[in-house]
């Protein structure tokens, strides 16, 4: 049986994927947390659609709770989340905010409850923050507010109150924009020297979850990308 155990919350997307298999790849027991399942993962919680949030993260937690029973996990990943633009006089506005509510603040909340419950002490807790949300997003409300929420939480959650287990770190990366296939498809002409590579962020997380380079608790990281070459850099 596999020694390190991690969840990652978003399993199925273009990051989530690069992560399970660079996990994998270094013996770890991967479990994904996700809409759809992810093949090359030991194992999957399928998150159930709703409109409750209330509901969807009851079905998580108890999904969670009945695979892992009482064995605890060294990390715990979240990189669900997506985009959307609009500014206020936009008719998608509530709907493009309801979307960034339940990808990026629903994952956020139910893995910081998970991390209180099933990480070990001293285990590591990621959240997906944005660059952008460090100030006003004016063509972006809706996905503006829902990022700047998950660096609130944060920041909130390296607090002496917070409920995480002992000497467990939360610490959320602010990329500006990731080097998807999606993203290229959407943005074919635009300089990808200045994007993130995904397995940057595997490898870095990797890092930090065996302890190697680990920014205190409540960091706030941005990724920044020049040339190829990233850096992370904490905001102070």
């Amino acid at each position: 049986m596999a020694a390190n155990r991690v969840l990652v919350y978003g399993g199925r997307g273009a990051l989530g994927c690069n992560i399970v298999q660079h996990f994998k790849s270094k013996g770890w027991w991967v479990a994904s947390i996700d809409i759809v399942a992810n093949e090359e993962a030991n194992a999957n919680v399928l998150v159930k659609l709703c409109e409750s949030f209330t509901e969807q993260a009851e079905q998580v937690t108890a999904d969670v709770a009945q695979l892992l029973g009482d064995q605890k996990v060294e990390a715990i990943l979240c990189v669900a989340g997506g985009w959307a633009g609009g500014n206020c006089s936009s008719k998608d506005l509530y709907k493009n905010c309801d979307m960034m509510w339940k990808q990026s603040v629903w994952t956020s909340t139910i893995s910081s409850h998970l991390a209180a419950v099933h990480l070990k002490q001293g285990g590591l807790l990621t959240l997906a923050g944005a660059k952008a949300s460090l100030s006003g997003t004016s063509g972006m409300v809706g996905y503006g507010m829902a990022k700047a929420a998950v660096h609130q939480l944060c920041q909130s959650l390296a607090g002496k109150e917070s409920g995480m287990p002992p000497g467990a770190v939360t610490v959320a990366i602010l990329p500006v924009t990731l080097d998807t296939p999606m993203n290229r498809k959407f943005m074919p002409d635009a300089d990808f020297s200045s994007w993130t590579p995904l397995n940057y962020i595997a490898e870095t997380f990797f890092s930090w979850a065996t302890g190697v380079g680990r920014p205190a608790s409540g960091s706030l990281m941005q990724l920044t990308t020049s040339g190829g070459v990233t850096q992370a850099v904490p905001m102070h």
